[in-house]
């Protein structure tokens, strides 16, 4: 599957949006549990699945409703695991 090269671009001009797009690939996790896991501050973390959620990237899902505040869970789309293969791939990481 051909990815868009804008989409890509948008992932690799932020270490940040790697740095959440390389935990969600693992599994599921909180924003809390990425920042932990990944060393960044929360603040970066829920700019970077703000981004990558985007209705136009679709890239990361929220795994619980939209009413719930705390403990929310993210995961990877199918997208976001392509897009994230695609860098691989290409060695762009």
């Amino acid at each position: 599957m051909m990815e868009d090269w804008d989409t890509i671009s948008f992932v690799i001009r932020s270490q940040y949006r790697v740095d959440v797009l390389s935990r969600l690939v693992e599994g599921p996790a909180t924003p809390s549990r990425i920042a932990t896991d990944e060393g960044i501050a929360i603040a970066h973390v829920s700019r970077a699945l703000s981004g990558l959620r985007d209705d136009e990237r679709g890239m990361v899902e929220l795994l619980v409703s939209e009413d719930q505040k705390k403990g929310r869970v993210y995961g990877i789309t199918e997208k976001g695991e392509a897009v994230w293969e695609r860098l691989e791939a290409e060695n762009m990481l």
